[in-house]
């Protein structure tokens, strides 16, 4: 495949029509969901919460730094929880992310899209709580992806908009889209797992 070159853009990472498709996002190794970009991916769907929660009570050998698992939103649609920050917080001025573990992460993804003709959008991962820097993560992308003519588009907001988690339907609302867990299945990057 021919290299590309990723395609910044402002907009809202979450919101993209384009088939085959895959949401790239960071996770943390706890189990913590709750702040950052998950938040506009949780008010979208709700499945990749669910999910990365139950991946993490499952106390899998797979649930470790390096780990992806892909879950399909929508036909054609997958949101990839990438594990490849340690804990929440920094350590010793050490932040969350770790470059290593990101690298395999983007290697999985790399895969996973290469099989299915997807392309890859993302927030600048790994550089808000994350606490990584933009100069270490781009040429991670662009060795994985890029190299390997995966096309890569990431999303700046367009102000510094905050992304907070939307209440709950009340009773006799709409839930909003993608609300429901049907024909949701996540697909792992291969590495195995204690679960059936």
């Amino acid at each position: 495949m021919k290299p590309t070159n990723i395609q910044f853009t402002r907009g809202d990472a979450t919101a993209i029509t384009v088939r085959p498709a895959v949401i790239a996002h960071i996770c943390n190794d706890i189990g913590a969901w709750g702040r950052g970009f998950v938040l506009a991916i949780s008010n979208r769907w709700i499945q990749p919460e669910q999910h990365y929660r139950t991946w993490a009570a499952s106390e899998g050998e797979d649930f470790k730094l390096g780990s992806v698992r892909f879950v399909e939103v929508e036909p054609g649609l997958w949101v990839a929880n990438m594990i490849a920050q340690r804990d929440i917080k920094s350590r010793a001025g050490v932040p969350p992310v770790r470059y290593d573990a990101l690298r395999l992460c983007l290697e999985s993804l790399a895969a996973f899209c290469r099989t299915r003709g997807a392309s890859v959008h993302m927030p600048r991962i790994g550089c808000g709580l994350a606490g990584g820097t933009w100069d270490m993560v781009e040429p991670l992308i662009n060795d994985s992806l890029c190299g390997s003519g995966i096309e890569v588009t990431v999303y700046d907001l367009p102000s510094m908009e905050r992304f907070t988690r939307s209440p709950s339907p009340q009773r006799g609302e709409t839930p909003k889209p993608g609300a429901s867990d049907a024909g949701a299945q996540p697909q792992d990057s291969g590495h195995k797992s204690s679960q059936p």
